[in-house]
């Protein structure tokens, strides 16, 4: 067991997160096919996106792979409001499902931003995946199409999530509020 920094406390165990993965990617397996590109969002959505994808594989779907870098919290701990492409898309994705990937669904803007994004790319289906939702007081743009975890109203650290940049290796997801 990975040892935990002071402060944290632990919600999600490292085997209780590779549990969480394989079950929702048992449920996408069947709505996808090999010509899907999976768009993971960076940096925090790659954890859960490299996991996602080699599930997806031992479920029998061999997906395409590609990034989009937005950014709408910075090293804050809330949202600018505003989302800024740092990166855009590099694989063609006319005619072909898309897999939004992202590690966290709070506002919704950044998952919302990176589903027109797609769509304006030409995706004939976006469908969206998250590791982590966390309930939010108010209607959002975008409801995620597959969550794996469904989180507390707490600041997450770990599997993606970030403190200023910092903790996202953490294999297991931990509060730090």
């Amino acid at each position: 067991m990975t040892d935990v920094p002071p402060g944290l406390t632990v919600l999600l165990g490292e085997a209780e997160v590779a549990a969480a993965v394989d079950q929702v990617a048992r449920i996408i397996a069947p709505r996808i096919d090999d010509e899907t590109v999976a768009v993971c969002l960076l940096t925090g959505g790659i954890w859960f996106a490299a996991d996602l994808t080699r599930a997806l594989a031992r479920h029998g779907r061999h997906v395409a792979f590609d990034g989009l870098w937005l950014a709408s919290y910075g090293d804050a701990k809330a949202s600018r409001g505003r989302c800024e492409v740092r990166a855009d898309l590099q694989r063609p994705l006319e005619g072909r499902r898309a897999l939004v990937v992202d590690d966290v669904f709070d506002t919704g803007l950044s998952l919302s931003e990176a589903a027109r994004l797609v769509r304006d790319a030409g995706a004939t289906e976006v469908l969206t995946a998250v590791f982590a939702s966390k309930p939010w007081p108010q209607p959002r743009a975008i409801e995620p199409d597959f969550v794996a975890w469904q989180a507390p109203a707490r600041f997450l650290v770990g599997y993606g999530m970030d403190v200023a940049g910092r903790m996202r290796g953490l294999p297991f997801v931990a509060a730090a509020d």
